[in-house]
């Protein structure tokens, strides 16, 4: 009896379906809407103080590298991813408040990942976050590697994009992003990266242990290069090629704990007494800065670094536990963030009330603190990322 009602059962289900296809197929289907296209959203021309650049250079699919504009108040990704855009093969970039625009370094190869490679900055809209223009490099030779934020430097009131290029020659190339053209390039040799310094010009870190600064006028012509007396050593007292800059001074960390302030306010760098950021007993439990994106500042005059303890050979750039914030005036540490978990980068966001969004290595989630109470908020995760180490606030 049970087998009969069963085969009941199929039958009816069967018929049932039969009857259903008959009906479907007996008529005609009533037509589907049409789905609109070319719709563009757009997001605010000033980005809020609670959104953030997160870049996630991809390092197991390094040409689908992608930066997620971020906002932290979201309860769900739905709010918190506000939009997405490619950045290409390890790329840096930076933003533009006066211009409303970011500006991304990116190589293509003709052939996907071969041939002819070409070089170049592109200029995004960040209403839209559609490329709106880019600047070709004459030859390839901008700086790849590990994403920084001074790989890139806006000066002279953003009207110009200095982008340093690593062939291995060293050298700097200056935009101007009026006419989007390159106006000039600077030689640095033997020195990398882009610090402001003065009106218009920059600074490149040396490996001989001296900052190289260089004069601009007016045009983007070269006044003149200085090169600063050496105030380190890269084999016994290794820095930091990656400041906080508060106002005019730009205070860059040892892997040791020290920090050097730099006046950056005159046309040559000028760096001052190094202080500690470690106590005497701290010292003794070798805590030390460590991490990628390790350092950076509000808009209270702080800066925040990654710290850890039991340093060693090798652990500068695996991040810590603990975030410290820095009175650099007062040259006092004015708080301290325990973590939930290590954290492997940082960044802070611009206002009154700064929030602090750290990387955890172990899932490569972010993490957000309250920097004035260093109480955890929340994490946001799942939104597609891979290797976000790179983050920014929004400009």
């Amino acid at each position: 009896m049970k087998n009969l009602r069963k085969v009941g059962l199929v039958g009816a289900t069967l018929v049932s379906l039969a009857g259903g296809v008959a009906m479907s197929a007996g008529g005609q289907p009533p037509p589907l809407p049409i789905e609109p296209i070319g719709i563009i959203e757009t997001l605010p021309k000033d980005y809020p103080e609670s959104w953030f650049l997160v870049h996630d250079a991809s390092f197991f699919q390094m040409s689908d590298g992608k930066v997620y504009v971020i906002d932290i108040e979201g309860n769900d990704l739905h709010e918190q991813v506000k939009g997405t855009f490619n950045v290409v093969l390890m790329g840096n970039l930076t933003q533009s408040a006066r211009r409303h625009e970011i500006y991304a370094t990116e190589t293509f190869h003709s052939r996907g990942t071969r041939g002819k490679r070409e070089d170049l900055v592109t200029i995004w809209d960040q209403e839209t976050l559609s490329p709106v223009g880019e600047v070709l490099w004459p030859k390839p030779k901008r700086f790849t590697g590990m994403p920084q934020r001074f790989a890139m430097l806006l000066i002279d009131n953003d009207r110009w994009l200095a982008v340093a290029n690593f062939s291995p020659a060293t050298s700097v190339t200056l935009i101007d992003l009026d006419t989007r053209k390159i106006i000039n390039e600077i030689p640095t040799p033997g020195c990398v990266f882009v610090y402001p310094t003065g009106e218009r010009g920059f600074s490149s870190l040396c490996a001989d242990g001296r900052f190289l600064s260089a004069e601009l006028a007016e045009d983007g012509t070269l006044i003149e290069l200085t090169r600063t007396d050496v105030f380190f050593d890269s084999d016994t007292t290794p820095i930091y090629e990656r400041p906080a800059v508060i106002g005019d001074t730009a205070y860059f960390p040892t892997l040791a704990g020290l920090v050097y302030p730099v006046d950056i306010s005159g046309k040559v760098a000028k760096v001052g007494e190094p202080w500690s950021l470690v106590s005497e007993t701290e010292s003794e439990g070798k805590w030390a800065p460590g991490g990628i994106a390790l350092i950076d500042k509000d808009d209270l005059g702080r800066f925040y670094i990654l710290m850890h303890p039991d340093s060693k050979d090798g652990s500068y750039q695996g991040g810590g536990p603990e975030v410290w914030v820095f009175d650099p005036v007062k040259q006092k540490r004015v708080q301290k963030i325990s973590m939930q978990a290590w954290g492997l980068s940082l960044a802070v966001s611009r206002g009154k009330t700064p929030q602090l969004m750290v990387t955890n290595p172990t899932d490569m989630s972010l993490e957000i603190y309250d920097s004035l109470s260093g109480e955890f908020v929340k994490t946001i995760t799942g939104f597609g990322q891979s290797t976000p180490l790179m983050m920014h606030g929004s400009r």
